[in-house]
């Protein structure tokens, strides 16, 4: 007999298969993000709005595995993750897995840098990678 241990076991694998899948997904050719607002060099009051920008792919939540398509993860005050590896989630890589296109933050003052990175639907970064340029603002 089966116990439910088992049960969750089986339930889970496809998710298991997904996360264990590190095969990189092409990117196409000539595909492009970058950070549409605020500005490099913008001085602003907190909450700041950031507004993502895709040219040549297209949005497509994450888990929904359709050719030509991913998700944005916001990089704040952060590097780029190694890139032939899921994105980590955190307070600094921010993912948008439901195909948002624009967040609204509230920041320290100070520096704050922006980077944005195209994923997959399994949180990893296409091959060639899309990354967009780092801004930097100013929070007052």
């Amino acid at each position: 007999m089966i116990g439910r241990p088992h049960i969750l076991f089986f339930a889970l694998l496809p998710l298991i298969a997904i996360a264990a899948d590190t095969t990189l997904t092409p990117s196409k050719e000539g595909a492009s993000v970058r950070i549409i607002s605020p500005a490099d060099g913008e001085n602003l009051a907190s909450p700041v709005t950031i507004v993502f920008g895709l040219a040549g792919m297209g949005v497509a939540p994450a888990g929904v595995d359709k050719a030509g398509t991913g998700h944005h993860h916001l990089l704040v005050d952060a590097p780029l993750p190694p890139l032939g590896q899921a994105i980590p989630s955190n307070e600094n890589y921010r993912h948008f897995g439901g195909g948002q296109t624009q967040v609204t933050l509230e920041l320290e003052p100070g520096e704050h840098t922006f980077q944005l990175l195209l994923a997959d639907y399994k949180h990893m970064p296409h091959e060639p990678p899309v990354y967009s340029e780092v801004i930097k603002i100013h929070v007052r």
